[in-house]
């Protein structure tokens, strides 16, 4: 099988749970970035990353890479790689999203349209056409300029894969699932702690920590735009790795996953995306504000994104939310807390001080992850 360099995007922050993911599926990491990382891997790792990976946004085959300063050099350097070898004469590309950072070209859309005449020049000359009708399958080009270094590459995800396909009714701001995976894969939660969200809202942590229990890969119920690329990758590569993750998928684990919202609205909504996800029967929802957390047994997990004032008439609230959030945590036996906001005065409004806290942006909002470990259970005899 061919090797090719594969790049996965993540949020600034997640690079290490990424490359931590991108080993443990068995591929070597050759770059770490902002954002992106860079592994080998050959068809079946294009597919068993999509589907596989719970941190990452997507995964793309690198084309090639090269230096621009100006348009003409950015013409020259995207005809020079071989397209050919990944689009077929009927093939419809175009480049999708064109990035720039400390780069001499920053405008997108110019971006976009000559390195679309530097393709359709390449390939005229390749297939001896005139015109292509780009009415066969897609192939969506992805660039990043980075200090006037070109990287090129191919989309082979399509939707983002934070897109599970369970989600399908949200909160207000929800939590990215893939940045949900991520911040639970910071902590030291395992399945047989009891986790607890007081802000669930959609459910995004308890239904991606009771996929985690249940070993059920993210990318197994949805479909990717490198499918259609049968001439790059057999569709068989595809459905082995389902029936590898089928066969891994674990539903009959004990867990002690649960979700609370005051509004029960949402909790409707939890139940009906945790059911949708096939984790229903592993997590338990309930209408619960934050007033009334409590819990008998020592050495659980609270995990939550709660609010942080989206709007100016509820910041005014958040000093009093906050207290509370850190009066309810400090009455819980030995258990931890993990939770990410964008609200500065958190530590002081919780009334604690955190062990470690970590900046991660949700999009191009700065969050914080605030980690108050707890004592480890001892261990069983």
């Amino acid at each position: 099988m061919k090797r090719y360099e594969l790049i996965a995007p993540c949020h600034f922050g997640l690079e290490a749970v990424l490359k931590r993911e991108i080993t443990d599926l068995g591929y070597d990491v050759t770059k770490v970035e902002d954002g992106r990382l860079t592994f080998l891997g050959d068809e079946e790792g294009i597919c068993r990353s999509n589907i596989y990976l719970r941190s990452a946004e997507r995964i793309l085959i690198k084309v090639g890479s090269f230096h621009a300063e100006t348009y003409e050099e950015l013409f020259q350097g995207t005809k020079t790689l071989p397209w050919e070898e990944f689009v077929p004469v009927n093939g419809k590309f175009w480049v999708t999203k064109a990035a720039s950072v400390k780069s001499k070209l920053f405008s997108p859309s110019d971006i976009q349209s000559i390195m679309k005449k530097a393709m359709v020049e390449r390939m005229k000359e390749t297939y001896r056409v005139e015109w292509f009708a780009e009415d066969g399958d897609i192939f969506p080009v992805r660039v990043f300029l980075m200090k006037d270094e070109v990287t090129v590459a191919l989309d082979t995800t399509g939707e983002s894969l934070h897109k599970r396909g369970y989600r399908k009714l949200t909160a207000k701001a929800p939590i990215a699932e893939n940045l949900a995976a991520a911040l639970i894969m910071l902590t030291p939660w395992k399945q047989d702690r009891i986790l607890v969200d007081p802000f669930c809202g959609s459910g995004t942590f308890p239904i991606e920590a009771a996929m985690m229990a249940a070993n059920m890969a993210p990318g197994m119920k949805r479909n990717f735009t490198a499918e259609n690329w049968k001439h790059l990758i057999d569709p068989k590569e595809w459905d082995y790795a389902r029936q590898e993750a089928n066969d891994m998928l674990d539903l009959n684990c004990q867990t002690a996953i649960q979700g609370y919202d005051i509004d029960e609205k949402m909790v409707g909504i939890a139940r009906e995306n945790a059911r949708l996800a096939g984790v229903d029967g592993l997590i338990h929802f309930q209408t619960r504000g934050v007033d009334q957390l409590s819990h008998s047994k020592k050495y659980g997990f609270i995990i939550t994104n709660p609010p942080y004032g989206e709007r100016i008439e509820e910041k005014k609230n958040l000093p009093e939310l906050y207290r509370m959030i850190g009066e309810r945590y400090k009455a819980l036996d030995s258990w931890s807390m993990y939770l990410i906001t964008a609200y500065e005065q958190a530590e002081s409004a919780l009334g604690l001080k955190a062990a470690k806290n970590r900046k991660i942006y949700n999009g191009m909002m700065k969050t914080y992850f605030y980690q108050f470990p707890g004592p480890k259970p001892p261990k069983a005899k």
